[in-house]
């Protein structure tokens, strides 16, 4: 009868083999994980720092981002403010919560987003331009971008709160962690659920103007056209910013932008 170590020694290239496989499609998955967090490609919840990043090089000029404020798009204050803070968005990506800051459910999934506010370190980039914006310090774009696929009906919704005036505070109610559920558990586009989302902003904005707005498919060309004006700043995964010329893939802790803010407002 065969010695025990003389069956290991013999079955040992086989196991070898399946360990060395294993590795390699753990390694090859998980750099794949990274890659698509570093895009700023959604994902089911956060596991990298995406605020690590370092600000990618600019790939447009100040005269597009300028431009931006000349288009039919989601805007606040004009193209002369020394800060032009711009924000591709959908309002079913996660990392969209996380950057708008009104979701500590979901930043606090993991401690390297936990908002400040909760004891972390985190500071939401969206909250924190807000508070430039409402100081009149700068212009704000907001873009819609299909990032994670149940937002459309969301931002048609925003587009028509933004007619009454209404933006942020719709804003500001789709994007906490209510309001992230609904769009991805029970809305998901289906426009059987107009009433559910209209009734839901009803806080925000009348809610029977939202619902005749939805109703009217006005904003259904808007979309393809905001998702154009995107990918032609070279964003194409959501969150994306720019301050400026200088452009912010993901969700990036604030505290990243800070100098680049600072150094424009002097």
């Amino acid at each position: 009868m065969p010695k025990i170590t003389d069956q290991i020694k013999g079955n040992s290239t086989p196991l070898l083999v399946l360990v060395l496989i294993g590795a390699a499609f753990f390694i090859g998955r998980l750099s794949a994980q990274v890659e698509a967090l570093k895009s700023g490609a959604p994902a089911a919840a956060p596991q990298v720092q995406v605020g690590d990043q370092q600000p990618a090089a600019p790939t447009v000029g100040m005269d597009q981002i300028k431009g931006l404020f000349k288009k039919d798009l989601v805007k606040f204050g004009d193209e002369n403010k020394k800060v032009l803070f711009v924000e591709v968005s959908d309002p079913s990506c996660p990392y969209c919560s996380i950057a708008a800051g009104k979701n500590s459910k979901l930043n606090n999934q993991d401690d390297r987003f936990k908002l400040k506010a909760d004891g972390g370190t985190y500071l939401a980039p969206v909250a924190e331009m807000k508070k430039l914006l409402d100081k009149g310090q700068i212009g704000y774009v907001w873009i819609y971008s299909n990032g994670h696929g149940n937002g459309e009906l969301a931002a048609k919704a925003l587009y028509c709160a933004n007619e009454k005036g209404k933006f942020w505070n719709a804003h500001d109610l789709l994007f906490t962690a209510e309001g992230y559920d609904l769009i991805n558990n029970t809305v998901k586009n289906d426009v059987t659920k107009i009433g559910v989302l209209a009734d839901f902003l009803k806080k925000a904005v009348d809610s029977n103007f939202i619902k005749s707005c939805l109703e009217s498919k006005k904003y259904d060309d808007r979309l393809q056209a905001d998702i154009a004006i995107a990918q032609g700043l070279g964003v194409n995964g959501t969150p994306g910013f720019f301050v400026n010329t200088t452009n912010y893939p993901g969700a990036v802790n604030f505290a990243n932008m800070q100098s680049v803010v600072d150094a424009a407002l002097k």
